[in-house]
């Protein structure tokens, strides 16, 4: 620990402090006695995730939005969204409206266990339509327009061609729900070598093609960087590449799966590159933290301001 460190976290509880005797929050007392908290938003619009800044904001899921916003972040993820109670995601949506930061994906379907997407099950089909009328009503007390869909595992019994094929009538199946909605699941590649093997769909490219086929702006990608890293690398071609079906990033330093500048990964470079492509989207942090407690959240802090490309 450095002086400089000492110094900030002395003055912050110093803060917290203050401001428990005035009976203001955390949130607010550490924005009175610290000017690093309110900072310009970031060039991005990265989305941080509930429990990511908890030591600086206490465990209240509005108290995390505000201090995230007070950093300038723009928006905001929750994988879990769905699983909340109705006057959970209520307050949340509304306390998005009021900072003025946007909602980026939950998911709707990750299904690490079944070959459901890709067997031809029609009964599975019509119970993730389903689904996808549930994540409707989600989305709209939060503001989202993106879930997340991870296609499940690969059959070993079945010739590859014919999972394609039933992976992509699936999915059209529930583009005739969500498209009237407005709303995109965006499909995760991932990785199958440290996280997730045997999972169908691994490869930008490969989700590439299911959306292309599938051919409704419901269906589109999400590239994890971190996945991809390690699947295949070739990060910004493959952006490029497949960059009409790519709706959302997310984000995460390999190894590790840490904040940016802990890995190997150029983010300064990739970020500049989505910066120069005028992407508008939203990169979800889905990472941890590489150090722990208040330290380590504000080490994700100033990671992502050295790389934001400004």
């Amino acid at each position: 620990m450095n002086d400089h460190t000492f110094d900030r976290r002395t003055l912050l509880g110093a803060g917290l402090a203050a401001g428990a005797a005035a009976g203001i929050g955390p949130v607010a007392a550490a924005a009175g006695q610290d000017d690093e908290s309110t900072r310009r938003p970031f060039a991005l619009d990265f989305a941080p995730h509930f429990g990511m800044f908890r030591h600086h904001a206490g465990d209240d899921l509005v108290d995390q939005l505000r201090f995230a916003a007070d950093e300038g972040f723009r928006a905001w993820e929750d994988n879990g969204m769905m699983g909340r109670d109705v006057a959970t995601q209520e307050r949340v949506g509304a306390a998005l409206r009021e900072l003025g930061m946007r909602m980026g994906v939950f998911v709707l379907d990750a299904d690490f266990g079944t070959a459901r997407y890709v067997n031809g099950d029609r009964e599975a089909r019509t119970a993730l339509q389903q689904r996808c009328r549930e994540a409707i009503e989600v989305a709209e007390r939060v503001g989202a327009k993106w879930v997340t869909v991870v296609p499940g595992r690969y059959d070993q019994r079945l010739e590859w061609d014919y999972q394609t094929a039933n992976c992509i009538d699936t999915l059209k199946a529930m583009c005739e729900v969500l498209e009237p909605a407005g709303l995109t699941m965006v499909l995760e590649p991932l990785n199958a070598r440290t996280d997730h093997p045997g999972q169908f769909l691994t490869k930008i490219a490969q989700g590439y093609l299911l959306c292309r086929a599938v051919d409704s702006p419901a269906c589109k990608i999400l590239d994890d960087l971190y996945h991809q890293q390690i699947t295949e690398g070739n990060l910004i071609p493959n952006i490029d590449r497949a960059w009409s079906e790519i709706a959302y990033f997310q984000v995460g330093d390999n190894p590790g799966r840490c904040e940016p500048t802990t890995g190997e990964i150029a983010f300064e470079r990739v970020f500049a590159h989505l910066r120069d492509k005028g992407f508008d989207g939203v990169v979800g942090m889905e990472h941890g933290n590489s150090r722990g407690g208040v330290e380590g959240e504000r080490a994700v802090i100033d990671a992502y301001r050295s790389v934001d490309p400004v």
